[in-house]
């Protein structure tokens, strides 16, 4: 998600002509010049040189800030610009890198003051703007995001970086729908603009809205452009399995293991589609080949479930009942148990699960059906 951030920067400040110091104004030019390069250590040597002569030379210590932002020597890069700051408060190139520091050291809200304080230079600056909604987003700030890319697009009107942002502030939040206006938005007035990363984010927008042959349609298209894309492969597989498409599924995990053949995450999914499939061994050895790696509840709900296909019901249960432990709202689980007392022949014991889930405030359709059919076979005493 931090990948679809406004990562541009401010227009550089360029060194002015000093006629007291010409060689301060031509080092601070091939400093710059360096950086634009990406030359940083360059950079900083013209930097350091000026600092020699001038040590509160502002172009000197923004250059440094920059240079050293930008190798990742965040606290350094703070100094630097701290000491900007210092001598010369109002320069809003400091201010800019600074903010980006604390950003990046995910200290949002020390980051936020400061491009708060940017914008009193620059008060409708769209980039320091969509900055500053990006960290409330990061914060769960869902208000004050909001209301600041809504102010980003009443200066600039489909804004890419806010319709984008206002796109994962909604998914974040769960209002599906909500994100899927402001992406949609996004391809209709950047249709040549259309990142791999944002096809995705459609898709996985209707996978959880379990429209799922739409959801194929935007991973599809974002596989045809990287052919193995881990996001499209595995909402490609996980939206066919939401259709019980499960062979479909599985050519797409069995695509993800070629590349990663010790992800025990997929390697649970496709066990699990074999499993749908009736091939019970090859998903066997999956789970196993899943636990091996790491402990994983659902490689272990897995096994526990073909146990149970296998009629080694006391197995099943046992480890359906460990995994509860672990998990104890999950209303399948509670269905799965009451389903392996069932064919043991103890519907009572079977009720008693399930009306302890109800009691606990599991809601769950299936709980409720399977509920009605145990009490009315069931003589409660």
């Amino acid at each position: 998600m931090d990948d679809f951030e406004d990562t541009r920067e401010i227009h550089i400040q360029e060194p002015t002509e000093r006629e007291d110091r010409p060689e301060i104004t031509e080092l601070s030019q091939r400093g710059y010049h360096s950086l634009k390069e990406k030359k940083y250590e360059e950079a900083l040597d013209f930097f350091y040189k000026i600092l020699q002569i001038e040590p509160a030379n502002n172009y000197a210590l923004v250059g440094i800030g920059d240079a050293t932002r930008k190798q990742g020597k965040y606290e350094e890069a703070i100094r630097y610009y701290e000491t900007c700051l210092a001598y010369h408060p109002q320069n809003s190139y400091a201010l800019f890198g600074l903010a980006d520091c604390y950003k990046a050291i995910h200290n949002y809200g020390k980051a936020i003051e400061l491009w708060t304080q940017y914008l009193q230079h620059d008060a409708k600056n769209v980039t320091v703007l969509t900055r500053i909604a990006d960290a409330y987003r990061k914060v769960k700030n869902l208000q004050k995001s909001k209301e600041t890319y809504e102010q980003v697009l009443a200066i600039e009107k489909d804004n890419p970086y806010a319709l984008i942002g206002l796109g994962h502030l909604f998914f974040d939040f769960k209002e599906y729908d909500k994100a899927l206006y402001y992406w949609e938005r996004m391809i209709q007035a950047h249709p040549d603009s259309i990142d791999i990363r944002l096809l995705t984010s459609i898709g996985n927008c209707f996978r959880k809205l379990k429209a799922y042959r739409r959801g194929i349609e935007y991973f599809t298209r974002a596989l045809e452009r990287e052919k193995d894309n881990f996001y499209a492969l595995f909402g490609l597989a996980d939206c066919y399995r939401g259709l019980n498409q499960h062979e479909e599924s599985l050519t797409y995990w069995n695509r993800i293991l070629a590349n990663d053949p010790n992800n025990k995450v997929i390697l649970t999914r496709a066990g699990d589609s074999y499993r749908a499939m009736g091939k019970l061994e090859k998903a066997e050895e999956l789970y196993r080949k899943a636990l091996n790696i790491e402990f994983d509840a659902y490689a272990v709900l897995g096994l526990a479930l073909i146990a149970k296909q296998k009629g080694r019901y006391q197995e099943a249960l046992s480890s359906l009942e460990e995994f509860q432990k672990t998990d104890p709202r999950n209303a399948r689980l509670y269905v799965e148990i009451a389903d392996c007392y069932i064919l043991m022949g103890n519907k009572k014991k079977a009720l008693d699960v399930v009306s302890y889930a109800i009691k606990a405030g599991i809601h769950n359709p299936h709980l409720t059906d399977l509920y009605e059919k145990l009490h009315r076979e069931v003589k409660e005493p």
